[in-house]
């Protein structure tokens, strides 16, 4: 149930504005941390795939397939050859990542047609481009105004919080 008696009982409908936008800046500041882990994560693992290997086992027959003999392709070759022994899971991953896909042709025509109907009724021509409703210059005329009221509020909210 997405309305305003969620919040109630959760200190957010007795929080001043300046208390609401320290807890959004707070939360904003954590997001962008999560996304730099995540960046070095992602950045840590790539190096790690495509360092060099000299694997007794593996450099050989990487070599052999013309690859590169890297920590990817000798994962990728363990798991082709689980795959070639009967292991499912192993088949399905390979499946999935080398772009097969369970779908049958007539599924994605049928998703392409979806897509296409969808566009129309948008109003999307095929480069991507909404056509001009004229809603962004019936909005220009009264954002002044509306920009205006809005410091006025914040003007009052500081006032109310001394």
């Amino acid at each position: 149930m997405a309305n305003e008696r969620n919040l109630i009982g959760k200190g957010f409908n007795s929080r001043t504005t300046r208390e609401l936008r320290e807890i959004a800046s707070a939360g904003g500041k954590a997001s962008g941390e999560a996304r730099r882990k995540k960046a070095d994560f992602r950045k840590t693992l790539n190096a790690l795939l495509t360092a060099e290997i000299d694997s007794p086992e593996w450099s050989p027959v990487l070599e052999a397939l013309g690859l590169d003999s890297t920590l990817e392709s000798a994962v990728n070759a363990a798991m082709i050859m689980k795959a070639v022994k009967g292991d499912v899971r192993a088949y399905e991953a390979i499946a999935k990542y080398s772009g097969q896909s369970e779908k049958t042709d007539t599924d994605q025509e049928e998703q392409q047609l979806r897509m296409a109907a969808s566009k129309v009724k948008m109003g999307v021509d095929d480069e991507g481009e909404v056509e001009d409703d004229g809603f962004l210059d019936a909005l220009s005329g009264s954002a002044g105004t509306d920009w205006e009221d809005w410091e006025e509020d914040e003007q009052e909210d500081e006032e109310a919080d001394i």
